[in-house]
């Protein structure tokens, strides 16, 4: 959770997390345990991604590189198509 700000999710409501991290549980991409020695309150949950959950992290990565690398061909066409003088940056 201290992590989520850094990644521009910090204000996501804890609730939601929770809850995706045990439906992602249930699929098998993660693995959690308590842990009672690093804490320095109440025992914590720890997830943890399993061997199935670094091929979905994989192959979920792959597809944002080509989400991006198409994102990035539209905005090319687009700087193109301005610089020669087609549009007008309204």
């Amino acid at each position: 959770m201290d992590e989520l700000e850094s990644y521009g999710l910090g204000d996501v409501n804890t609730s939601v997390v929770y809850r995706v991290l045990r439906d992602m549980e249930e699929k098998g991409w993660v693995a959690s345990s308590w842990d009672e020695e690093e804490t320095k309150g109440p025992p914590r949950r720890v997830y943890e991604l399993t061997e199935l959950g670094d091929e979905v992290l994989t192959w979920w990565t792959n597809d944002l590189r080509e989400t991006r690398a198409m994102i990035d061909r539209v905005l090319e066409i687009h700087t193109q198509h301005m610089e020669e003088g087609q549009g007008d940056y309204h």
